[in-house]
């Protein structure tokens, strides 16, 4: 098994040790993880005031599965709902959002809820205060040469992951479990994102590569790949993955909640604003919302971006409840990546009382 980049979870002991400021990422690059932060005034005034300031690390903030953050900065909700939110982004190769906020040097993740079963079996009380979205928002795109139509056709194969360990390599290895591959059978290349996956293709260094949009385009458009499994939807998780898979949500230390309450539910009251607004709004609306360089830039074309919005809006979850039978999914993804969950409780994992509340706040009720 190919070991070409260092295992997410293997930098953890260093990020957990680490200590200090945190460095926000100004620089947008062709890799989907390397982009802008946002500031913290968004389009919703200038100055933070007397408003409680938060700090939340977002798992690449341009990628359109983690659009709703920086989108809920632009249009002023953070801080209509009571709140300063100062955003950053993690960079390829440096410290991931989850583990930024699991060592204080952030307050918030914007970050998978898989990582929750992870840092809970380590005893790291790290709890899901709202889920943004009930699939992975994510494609397996596979050159014409590959052969493969199914995950069982991974066997003998190379599929490239971000990184060894990332929330992509756990997707991969779940989807080969469901047609009996072990890891043993095939090859996880730890490839990047953006420019350094599409290379990875174009160079047949793999024969496919999981991946989201915007990147999932640039590949099409190089002729690089096409998408053979297709996990952006729930209708997608539950036909690959044996249900649906919640993805994006809101990671933080449970100490953190309970000395910072009200904060916290403003936080959730902001970002179930958001969803709400991108149920009702086109695809079209919701890019031109969005800072110009994430929806145009070296990799992707507005126009790209949009349409392949269009076709992945369904991912977000208006209401941002937790899916009823998610948690059971991805559990049994993170067991099969190697996490002992056996004293985990999956209730320890999220909670949607500030989401119900919100909702409550919105005039909406929550579906669940």
């Amino acid at each position: 098994m190919s070991t070409t980049k260092i295992s997410k979870r293997s930098r953890r002991t260093f990020a957990l040790a680490m200590t200090g400021g945190l460095l926000a990422t100004v620089a947008l690059t062709a890799c989907g993880s390397s982009s802008s932060g946002s500031s913290s005034s968004g389009s919703g005034g200038s100055g933070g005031g007397s408003l409680p300031k938060v700090t939340m690390m977002v798992g690449g903030i341009d990628k359109q599965i983690y659009l709703p953050y920086e989108l809920a900065q632009q249009l002023g909700f953070y801080k209509k709902y009571g709140v300063n939110m100062q955003l950053s982004t993690e960079t390829s190769g440096g410290v991931g959002a989850e583990d930024a906020m699991a060592s204080g040097q952030v307050d918030m993740a914007g970050a998978w809820y898989i990582h929750t079963f992870d840092f809970q079996a380590k005893g790291k009380d790290v709890i899901n205060l709202a889920q943004l979205s009930g699939a992975p928002g994510e494609r397996v795109m596979c050159s014409k040469h590959s052969g493969v139509t199914t995950p069982a056709d991974f066997k003998g194969k190379s599929i490239g992951v971000t990184d060894l360990g990332s929330g992509t390599d756990d997707l991969v290895q779940q989807l080969a479990a469901h047609y009996n591959l072990s890891t043993s059978q095939f090859h996880r290349v730890g490839v990047g994102e953006g420019s350094t996956l599409l290379a990875a293709l174009q160079q047949n260094r793999v024969d496919c590569a999981i991946t989201t949009q915007p990147t999932v385009s640039a590949v099409e458009k190089a002729g690089a790949g096409t998408s053979v499994l297709d996990l952006s939807s729930t209708t997608g998780a539950t036909k690959w993955l044996g249900g649906t898979w919640p993805a994006a949500g809101v990671l933080t230390l449970n100490s953190w909640v309970q000395s910072h309450q009200d904060t916290a539910q403003k936080v959730v009251d902001a970002l179930v604003a958001t969803m709400h607004w991108i149920n009702t709004h086109t695809a079209a609306q919701i890019a031109d919302a969005l800072p110009a360089s994430y929806t145009n830039n070296g990799l992707i074309t507005k126009d790209v971006y949009t349409a392949a919005l269009a076709q992945d809006k369904g991912q977000f979850l208006p209401d941002g409840m937790m899916p009823a039978n998610g948690p059971a999914t991805v559990e049994t993804t993170a067991k099969l990546s190697g996490v002992d969950t056996s004293k985990v409780k999956i209730s320890d994992t999220y909670t949607n009382q500030y989401v119900i509340a919100a909702n409550k706040l919105e005039g909406f009720t929550a579906n669940g």
